[in-house]
This record gives structure tokens, C-alpha cells and sequence, in this order.
């Protein structure tokens, strides 16, 4: 029977040589076994299939990505997003505002959503207090970040010491701070057989092909379609192909195809590791010297630990990854710690709730401790960016999404 995780365990982890906690949890199709699941697909519309080899008996499988260690990454970080807005937990978070009224679209950006996370070019061309964000006092602590000074770090964007983070698009490029990643997860499903997938549409029109051919209009305005029948000396059919077919305006009945599509499988599997050999690599020291305090960075790599298995259970409880793709799990969730070579890991439990009431103490103790963490930092997009964005949403909503 696991037992309790608590956060001793995790701080004891920390204080001594345990390699890393892991979680492998086994899934079935929410359809049941044997029930086709759909894999992200890749350039060019492929899946991700690979050979695995069963270490106990040899054996090679044949195995599909279902979701990929960056796909796992953002669903940690929304489910942490979601935990910090339901009040949940306070997180430091740097959070940029699209609403601006020339915008035909508002959102908001922050930095548990963000590609580059703290480092993304969304917060560099943002204003914190009418200055630029990379050259604002709390931007700068990017600009000295490394695995020997992370505090600042830790207090801006704790996320980006546990999911990595490139800081490419900085004033150093390339030379840029980098973090490993110290979780990763991934689902992935085996003995995975490809399957056939059909498309097809009957318009209740029944609109005809030779009822076309179908006209670019010029100046519809709102009071017409974008299309006409009228051939007008000039006008361009529909299409890239110039056919002006009535589909090109989505409408008329589509063959019924057919093409490949999905995957049977034996089972799913989602494997977590929570790295505390990457996380002990990392220093923090204090009143900006470079003095390592030992206790400082065991309670510091002790909260990125608990935030660390706090986003994978947060996340962990909803394996709906797409369309033709939730997963429910076989078992409940286990963590086991990897410490001494040889000996059978220790086996420990823990929920989601649970999860949280960890959290909350390392947060409290890395306060305790002198460590910062901030809460919600606010920037404002400067006008220029304002303006590409504002761009950018004329021409797809011009063209259509997805169009460069």
C-alpha cells in the first residue's frame, strides 16, 4: 500500500542523493479497449510511430505518440494557471493585455502560457511602468540567470527552472540563459495498429458542381456573399485552382473518402519524472552575493519539487487530449522515489488536493526563508506591438485563419 507523500519526504529527497520521483500510469480509450484513439499529427500530416522494446522480455512493440513532452508541459502549466485563478495557490505570473480597443479580438498572455515562458517576445516588446520589460528592474533578472544564480528566478517565474526555459529571444540571443527541464511527461500508446478514417458531407441544398461555376465578388460588403455568379469580364472563379467550384464556398455534397487515420491499441501509458538531480543543480543565493547557503537551496529546490508533482497531479486527473483521444486511467496515480541503486523504490500516494496542501507549505517555507515570489506582474504591449497584432488579426479574419 504507497503511503502518504508528504513534504518531509520530498525535502529528505532533496537533502540526500534520490535520483528523481516517477509516475507510470496505464490507460484504456474512454471508448473501452480496443477503441481507435487519434495521435496529434506532425508536418506533412504524419503521426509520430516508433519501435519500443519491453524490458523485461525483449520484446519490440510498435508504439504511437499520443502526447508529447511539450504537450504535457502546457497542460501542467494551464492546470496550474487554473489552480492560481481559482484561488487555489498564488503563483508569481507575468501577464501582457490585448485589450485594446483597435484589436478585433481581446486576450491575454501570461507567462504559464507563453512559448518562452518568462523570456517571451510578447513580455520583451511590453512596458512594465512606461519602461521595457527586459530593461525593467525585474526584467533584468533574466539577464544574470544561470544554474549558479536562480533566485531571481525563482521569485519571477518559478515555472521556467522546472520546464525549462531558452532565453533566445533576449539581448544575448543565442548565449541567452538555459534551463534543463527537470519534468517530463509523455503519453504514449502500444502495440499501436493503424486504422482508416471517412469524410464525407451531403449539403441538404444538394447544391450541384455544374451549377457553379462560382465568382470572386468585388466590394460585397455586408449585404452579399463573398462570391457571385455573375462573370463579369475581370472576375476570378473561386479556388486556388481557378475552378470556381461551388465547394470552394463550402457548399455542394463531398465525396465520401477515405484515408488513414487513428490507431488500435493495447494500452496507453503516461510517464511522469520529476528530475531532483536537475533541480539540486541549481543555486540561489541571497542579497544578490554569490555565497551558497545550502539550507536556501534545498528549500528552494524543495518548492520547484512540490510545484513540480502539484502540476502533474493538477493535470493529471483529465487525459482528454483531443477529439477521438480521452484516455481514462487503469489505476490510481503512484509516485515512486528513486533514491538507492538496487533497492525497491518507495511507493507514495498523492491527489490532487493533497497536492495543493503541499504547495502551500513550500511556498510558505521558501518566504520563510528569504527566498522571493512574487505575485501578479502587469504589463502593458507597447503601440508597435499592438499595431502587428492588430494586423495580423485583419488579414485572418481577410483570409481566413491559419493563412500566412
Amino acid at each position: 500500500m504507497p503511503a502518504e507523500l508528504t513534504f518531509q519526504t520530498v525535502k529528505e529527497a532533496l537533502s540526500g542523493r534520490a535520483a528523481a520521483f516517477r509516475c507510470v500510469t496505464d490507460y484504456q480509450p474512454a471508448g473501452g479497449p480496443g477503441d481507435k484513439v487519434f495521435p496529434p499529427t506532425y508536418e506533412g500530416g504524419k503521426y509520430a510511430t516508433e519501435e519500443r522494446i519491453n524490458p523485461n522480455t525483449g520484446e519490440i512493440r510498435k508504439c504511437v505518440l499520443l502526447d508529447s513532452v511539450q504537450s504535457q508541459a502546457n497542460r501542467m502549466e494551464l492546470a496550474l494557471l487554473d489552480a492560481h485563478r481559482d484561488g487555489r495557490v498564488t503563483l508569481p505570473l507575468i501577464v501582457t493585455r490585448f485589450d485594446q480597443e483597435v484589436l478585433l479580438k481581446k486576450f491575454t498572455v501570461t507567462s504559464l502560457e507563453a512559448p518562452h515562458r518568462v523570456a517571451d517576445a510578447l513580455f520583451r516588446d511590453s512596458l512594465l511602468d512606461g519602461v521595457m520589460f527586459r530593461k525593467s528592474e525585474k526584467g533584468r533578472l533574466l539577464d544574470t540567470a544561470d544554474i549558479r544564480n536562480a533566485t531571481g528566478l525563482f521569485g519571477l517565474c518559478p515555472t521556467a527552472l522546472l520546464f525549462g526555459l531558452w532565453d533566445s529571444t533576449g539581448p544575448r540571443g543565442g548565449l541567452g540563459a538555459k534551463f534543463q527541464r527537470a519534468i517530463v511527461s509523455e503519453i504514449v500508446g502500444y502495440d499501436a495498429v493503424p486504422g482508416v478514417k471517412t469524410s464525407s458531407r451531403i449539403d441538404p441544398a444538394q447544391i450541384r458542381l455544374g451549377a457553379g461555376p462560382l465568382y470572386a465578388r468585388e466590394g460585397g460588403g455586408d449585404s452579399a456573399p463573398g462570391w457571385t455568379l455573375d462573370d463579369k469580364a475581370g472576375s476570378k472563379k473561386l479556388g486556388k485552382n481557378g475552378k470556381g467550384k461551388p465547394s470552394e464556398a463550402n457548399h455542394g455534397n463531398v465525396t465520401p473518402g477515405i484515408a488513414d487515420g487513428g490507431f488500435s491499441i493495447s494500452k496507453a501509458v503516461q510517464t511522469t519524472v520529476v528530475s531532483l538531480s536537475a533541480l539540486r543543480r541549481l543555486r540561489f543565493p541571497l542579497s544578490g552575493g554569490n555565497q551558497p547557503d545550502t539550507d536556501v537551496d534545498i528549500t528552494a529546490c524543495t518548492a520547484l519539487a512540490v510545484l513540480g508533482l502539484a502540476a502533474a497531479a493538477l493535470a493529471r486527473h483529465d487525459a482528454d487530449l483531443r477529439s477521438r483521444c480521452q484516455l481514462i486511467a487503469q489505476q490510481a496515480p503512484v509516485w515512486e522515489l528513486l533514491d538507492k541503486p538496487g533497492e525497491t523504490p518507495m511507493r507514495y500516494e498523492l491527489d490532487a488536493d493533497s497536492a495543493m496542501v503541499l504547495l502551500g507549505q513550500a511556498i510558505e517555507e521558501a518566504k520563510v526563508a528569504g527566498l522571493p515570489w512574487e505575485g501578479e506582474i502587469e504589463l502593458i504591449p507597447h503601440g508597435e506591438l499592438v499595431e502587428l497584432v492588430r494586423r495580423s488579426q485583419e488579414l485572418s479574419s481577410a483570409q481566413g485563419e491559419g493563412e500566412d
